[in-house]
């Protein structure tokens, strides 16, 4: 079904309680293990149904974010929400104590039985106060961004839309498209500190009130990581100060002396060529008949999936003023159908969007065939894997996007990829900073920003940008506020889709295989598991990113 055409009505939550009751009531009363899965199934109806409706309704919101109505309905399900996962876990801990354990196990997998363990963990109805008023800040944040009126060139423009003048050609014109950037985040610096100030006290609040030191290991439940920890990350974060960011730094300097400048300066942090960075030949419509030549081509498999897509119109891309800023895959169970959401803005940007999200969506297309929900509950570090290592298999078909720059896309698009890895350690080494002091003020948040920002970027000049210069660019990185711990999955995942750049160039038939493997495992096994299954190395294990280091060093020269 097209997504235009997909009915919504508001989910009644007093229903939804009493079918939830009446199920747990059966689960209770039921004398086998077979028909405890029998009402587990009849569960998955229910949690399907209300999670298409809730995901509906944010969909429309985003496409167009003056909607009142649909902005009635997102605030509605931000109140409602923590209340329906309050009932989930309920139910989920009837799962979890079932006499018939062993059998339910066999059927749904171990790892289910862990990540259920982990949402007992993180969650309680005297939560649901704090939950609701974190959504609100939230959306206060998603809005306010939303809504930048940027007037530049004649135009107005939001954040989105301003994209491409800052990577333009021009230095000009990218310095003056910084300093509007600059100059709307410097406008709202105080409303963005009190939004963040609030969201770390809510967070850490939530954390004690379960009995933890502060929100660093609720939010790593949160984030279902159920086979490593904080040590684990630290470990990650120490190898990629030690190898990645001297590398890193010699991109960056290749990158100054392309670019013929003596110094490089932030407005030119995502700059690759004098001529300006590869931009897509053809309208929207174009990128997206090439994206369907690429998937029919590439494999069975996701020529399906895009044929779907297509088909079913689950492609929101154009940019406008009242959309949301940003991109992502989510998905509608009761359709089995994963949409994309994005802002095409005339940049290399719209095809990492044909490639990075299709890569999410196609790994959601594939699951969404398992008649097991829990195994599409994977973590966002092995989520990532499936759109990062997409954006390597696409390489092939880059001149139907970029003609005759192709191949300079191709070495844009591995220097972005591996210069990425320390921001992204860097914003997480930031958020642990933050939660783990929660009493630092706005001022000394941006002093430690800047402290790592000296030993993960140190080429980095923000010259007088006085907003920039003192520490503000994190307010910009909408995941910081939006999904607190989330950005370490990205540096994890590229560790691996940089593995499988290195596996495709020596056999691409061999890599395709492990790269389907992977996203057909879904979250039937761990984290650590699915990698050794597939052949990759583990991003925690001593020596494996000075081995990436070591072979990316011979695709720089």
């Amino acid at each position: 079904m097209k997504f235009q055409d997909m009915p919504y009505e508001r989910v009644d939550f007093i229903q939804v309680e009493k079918d939830m009751r009446q199920l747990m009531k059966e689960f209770d009363e039921a004398a086998s293990g077979e028909e405890q899965f029998a009402v587990h199934e009849k569960y998955y109806a229910l949690t399907d149904r209300v999670s298409t409706l809730m995901t509906i309704a944010h969909i429309r919101f985003d496409i167009d974010t003056s909607d009142k109505f649909y902005e009635e309905e997102h605030k509605f399900y931000d109140e409602q929400g923590p209340v329906f996962s309050n009932l989930v876990l309920a139910y989920q801990k009837k799962l979890y104590e079932s006499p018939y354990r062993s059998y339910l196990e066999e059927k749904i997998g171990p790892v289910a039985f862990k990540n259920m363990e982990l949402a007992q963990k993180s969650m309680s109805e005297e939560l649901i106060p704090l939950m609701q008023e974190e959504n609100n800040l939230t959306m206060e944040y998603n809005k306010l961004i939303a809504g930048a009126k940027i007037l530049f060139g004649g135009k107005e423009l939001n954040l989105s839309l301003l994209r491409p003048y800052l990577i333009h050609s021009d230095r000009e014109v990218r310095a003056k498209a910084w300093k509007e950037m600059s100059a709307f985040f410097s406008a709202n610096e105080q409303q963005l500190d009190e939004i963040y100030d609030k969201l770390v006290k809510n967070r850490t609040e939530q954390a004690k009130m379960l009995g933890y030191e502060n929100y660093l290991e609720l939010g790593y439940y949160r984030m279902n990581r159920n086979c490593y920890g904080k040590e684990e990350v630290e470990a990650f974060r120490k190898q990629i100060k030690e190898y990645f960011v001297p590398f890193a730094e010699k991109l960056h300097e290749r990158r100054r002396a392309r670019l013929g400048l003596e110094k490089l300066s932030y407005i030119d942090e995502q700059v690759y060529f004098q001529n300006g960075n590869p931009a897509p030949i053809g309208t929207p419509e174009e990128i997206m008949a090439a994206g369907q030549k690429m998937y029919r081509e590439l494999s069975p498999e996701t020529k399906e999936f895009f044929d779907f897509m297509m088909e079913n119109q689950l492609f929101d891309v154009l940019g406008r003023k009242t959309k949301r800023a940003g991109g992502y895959m989510t998905y509608l169970p009761i359709y089995q159908a994963p949409f994309i959401f994005a802002n095409f803005n005339g940049t290399s940007g719209d095809v990492d969007v044909i490639t990075h999200e299709c890569g999410h969506a196609f790994q959601g297309y594939l699951s969404g065939k398992d008649p097991i929900r829990e195994h599409s509950d994977i973590g966002m570090e092995t989520a990532e894997i499936h759109s990062m290592a997409m954006e390597f298999f696409a390489e092939k078909w880059m001149p139907l996007f970029f003609g005759e720059r192709a191949q300079e896309y191709i070495d844009m698009h591995l220097e972005d990829a591996a210069a990425f890895i320390p921001y992204g350690c860097m914003v997480d080494e930031f958020q642990h900073i933050v939660y783990e002091n929660p009493q630092l003020t706005s001022a000394q948040r941006k002093a430690a920003w800047i402290r790592l920002e000296q030993e993960y970027k140190p080429h980095l000049d923000y010259g007088d940008d006085a907003y920039f210069g003192e520490g503000g660019f994190w307010q910009k990185q909408l995941h910081i506020y939006n999904y607190p711990l989330y950005y370490i999955d990205y540096c994890l995942a590229q560790t691996c889709a940089l593995q499988y750049k290195v596996k495709m160039d020596a056999d691409f038939e061999a890599a395709w295989a492990s790269y389907l493997k992977l996203c057909m495992l879904s979250a039937s096994d761990y984290y650590t598991g699915i990698l050794r299954e597939v052949n990759l190395d583990s991003p925690f294990e001593t020596g494996c990113i000075k081995n990436i280091v070591e072979k990316l060093e011979k695709y720089v020269k």
